[in-house]
């Protein structure tokens, strides 16, 4: 009897410590502070987080990556001499625990269509995700219990496949009852929505295209017609002009916005259409918007010089800002009109869906060039019919098709890297990618475009065998040329 005392006595203590410790929790509730955040404080704050990484990691790595623009100091993105890039990883994980939630709640309070808006954002979150990483935490993912601080890493073939089912749930939801509160993107609208998801459905499926046959579900959500038709209905984050709650670029330190001007590569193909996109993906060298001059920095090289970025990226000292010059500071972009209309031209070109792929690819440009809200006089052209049958933008080859998307995706998240990634995949290197060309100087890659991003450190030591057993399914000797599913073609 003896021994087994002391463990009756510390079983008594430990209940007497609970009920102790409930008392104490009730004496000391709040009741005019609430215990639970609610689903649209949850929802903004998710939004901001997420989109304000995206930005963040299309001014420091994706424009960059895709040679839309050239780091000028830092050159270790452009250099090909990567590491995990732990703002991208970090800054999605962390929105992602608010999108669990606004799911989550809504669904035990009957709000379909608040529900429906948190899963086409967790979607877009997570494509941005696994086609940085490509096998990730997904599934047992932002969970509680065991699995929360190591979760397995699921093969992107699987979460592929999830995230296209969940758009269509996500689509139900957003027709069902409720209301949409804290939506800063859309203002509540769920039928923009329902088109985003449909847009967001159609990106992922041609980026999937190289591995399944995606013709019969690209064609469904075309023939909805409900997809992103405007400028109006595209996913845009619009900022407010006050510090803190700006766009990523604005408040930066003088020098830490230099590092970044345009590149030689988008100076080169603007130019030679004079496409007016110029005056506002950068701003001229000679500070005359009406006889610009511009300049572009080649990527990798040390030591040169190129155009800083536009008016809405900065309000640079001694420079007139974009609210003098009558210009919207920029904007946290998920997903624009010009890129559903590039979308639909590379379905005809793919047969997947019937229509003019010219005509669609003219809109594409068109969207383009209405969104940036460009000024064709200093470029010579009265309007935009006068650019488009005059510059020799004109659709001649499917490779047109790649350039003018390029183009239109300048800060669109991380998807100017996830697509110049595919098309240099597609046409077997840099040769099928005309318009680009392989970066300049030291190259730690030996100049082949790197394929995905490294795993954070953490990772490794925090979730040693789940990480090791996805690090396996990459055979490469530096993972960053491992072929994640969406590019591992034979």
């Amino acid at each position: 009897m003896k021994k087994r005392f002391p463990n009756l006595l510390m079983l008594s203590l430990f209940l007497w410590g609970i009920i102790a410790c409930d008392d104490f929790e009730d004496l000391n509730k709040n009741p005019n502070e609430p215990t639970n955040v609610s689903t649209s404080v949850l929802l903004t704050s998710a939004m901001r987080l997420s989109i304000d990484t995206a930005n963040k990691a299309a001014f420091l790595l994706s424009n960059n990556i895709a040679q839309l623009t050239a780091r000028t100091l830092r050159r270790e993105v452009d250099q090909y001499n990567w590491n995990a890039f732990p703002v991208v990883w970090e800054g999605f994980y962390e929105s992602l625990t608010s999108v669990e939630s606004v799911i989550s709640q809504s669904i035990e309070q009957g709000n379909d269509k608040q529900a429906g808006v948190g899963h086409v954002l967790r979607v877009w979150i997570f494509s941005q995700l696994t086609n940085a990483y490509g096998d990730i935490p997904y599934s047992q993912a932002i969970k509680g219990g065991e699995s929360a601080f190591t979760p397995v890493y699921d093969r992107q073939e699987d979460i592929y496949a999830d995230l296209l089912n969940k758009l269509d749930t996500a689509v139900n939801l957003l027709e069902g009852s409720g209301t949409i509160e804290g939506d800063i993107i859309y203002q509540g609208n769920a039928n923009h929505w329902i088109r985003f998801a449909h847009s967001l459905h159609l990106r992922l499926l041609m980026y999937a295209s190289e591995k399944q046959n995606v013709s019969q579900d690209f064609n469904r959500i075309v023939q909805t017609g409900l997809i992103i038709g405007s400028i109006e209905q595209q996913a845009v984050l619009d900022y407010p002009d006050v510090f803190p709650n700006q766009f990523y670029s604005l408040p930066l330190k003088q020098g830490d916005f230099d590092d970044v001007n345009l590149s030689q590569s988008s100076l080169n193909v603007l130019n030679s259409y004079k496409d007016p996109r110029l005056n506002r993906y950068a701003r001229p060298d000679n500070l005359d918007f009406n006889h610009p001059s511009f300049s572009g920095y080649p990527n990798g090289l040390g030591g040169q010089s190129g155009s800083r970025l536009g008016l809405p990226y900065f309000d640079y000292p001694g420079h007139v800002t974009a609210t003098q010059f009558g210009l919207p500071y920029a904007d946290g972009i998920l997903m624009t009109y010009s890129e559903v209309e590039f979308l639909i031209a590379e379905g005809i070109l793919n047969g997947w869906v019937q229509g003019d792929l010219a005509e669609h690819y003219k809109k594409g440009i068109e969207a383009s060039h209405q969104y940036y809200q460009v000024d064709y006089g200093p470029f010579g052209w009265s309007d935009f019919d006068d650019f488009y049958e005059n510059s020799g933008v004109q659709y001649k080859q499917p490779v047109d098709l790649w350039e003018q998307k390029w183009l239109s995706l300048y800060f669109t998240a991380l998807d100017p890297y996830y697509e110049l990634r595919r098309w240099y995949v597609a046409s077997g290197g840099w040769e099928g990618v005309s318009f680009i060309g392989p970066p300049q100087g030291n190259n730690s890659n030996n100049f082949q475009l790197p394929f995905r991003f490294l795993y954070p450190g953490q990772e490794q030591s925090l979730n040693q065998e789940n990480y090791n057993d996805a690090i396996s399914r990459y055979k490469a000797s530096n993972l960053i040329n491992g072929k994640m599913w969406i590019i591992n073609t034979p």
